[in-house]
Parts: structure tokens; C-alpha cells; sequence
């Protein structure tokens, strides 16, 4: 059997201890937009087909209902890593950026293969990456 198709990585979760400041943490730095949410759950748009979503760390242990289903349990926690693409034209700008905001940058990588990658810690402390592309074959 062939192996159907696949339109890539849509939703990637994170699970905070504060769903409003994680929210507006990503929007001050990121300029993502707010798609509803509650206290459990913050959907935000980071761009065409990709959402992040903040859920409460520990807010969801039971299945949640939507329409004739549910959305099983899930949770997760510790200091998870995840990246964001951005221009390698761009990269200095974000290093001053994120300087002219008190974030503090705790690691910067110059790749062996090509590209730049800078980390920095969230409100819960996940790992944030700021990367490049050449880093990956396929980015």
C-alpha cells in the first residue's frame, strides 16, 4: 500500500503554567494572532496552516468533547525545544530586537553545514530557537 499524502506539521502544542502570559508573551515578541481560547487553551496563528497552541500544563487529563467526538488527554512538561524559521537577512535584527526587549539570548549556533540558530527561553522556560535557513536539508 502506498503511503497516503501529507500537508505538513499544522499544530504544535506547548503546555505552560499560565496560558495568558505564554499568550502574551508570543504575541509581544512574535506578533502572533489570537484565534479565541480560554484559560485551558490559547490557539495562535503563526501563519498560513501553522497554529501554536498554549495549553494550561495539566488542563487537559480527561477527554474533551467536540461534536461527535473528543479530543483524547494529553500533557506535557519540562524545558521542550521548538524553532521558528526566520530570513537569514533578518537574523542580526532579531538578536537587537529581542536585546531592546530584556530577552536573553542563551546560546547562538553557527552551523558547520550553513545557517544561524539563536536561543532563547520562554515565561516557562522552553527553549525558543531562532533559525535560519541551511541549517536543514529541506529549510
Amino acid at each position: 500500500m502506498n503511503r497516503p499524502a501529507l500537508e505538513g506539521l499544522v499544530e504544535t502544542a506547548l503546555y505552560v503554567t499560565d496560558v495568558r502570559r505564554s499568550r502574551d508573551f508570543y504575541i509581544r515578541i512574535f506578533g502572533f494572532e489570537p484565534m479565541g481560547g480560554n484559560e485551558r487553551i490559547q490557539p495562535l496563528n503563526v501563519g498560513p496552516g501553522q497554529v501554536l497552541l498554549l495549553f494550561k500544563q495539566g488542563g487537559t487529563p480527561n477527554p474533551v468533547p467536540v461534536g461527535d467526538g473528543f479530543i483524547p488527554p494529553h500533557d506535557g512538561g519540562g524545558e521542550q525545544h521548538f524553532a521558528f524559521g526566520v530570513p537569514a537577512a533578518s537574523y542580526e535584527d532579531w538578536k537587537s530586537f529581542l536585546k531592546s526587549l530584556d530577552i536573553d539570548i542563551e546560546s547562538e549556533v553557527s552551523w558547520p553545514q550553513g545557517g544561524m540558530s539563536l536561543y532563547f527561553r520562554d515565561p516557562d522556560r522552553l527553549l525558543v530557537e531562532l533559525i535560519t535557513p541551511g541549517v536543514w536539508q529541506n529549510y
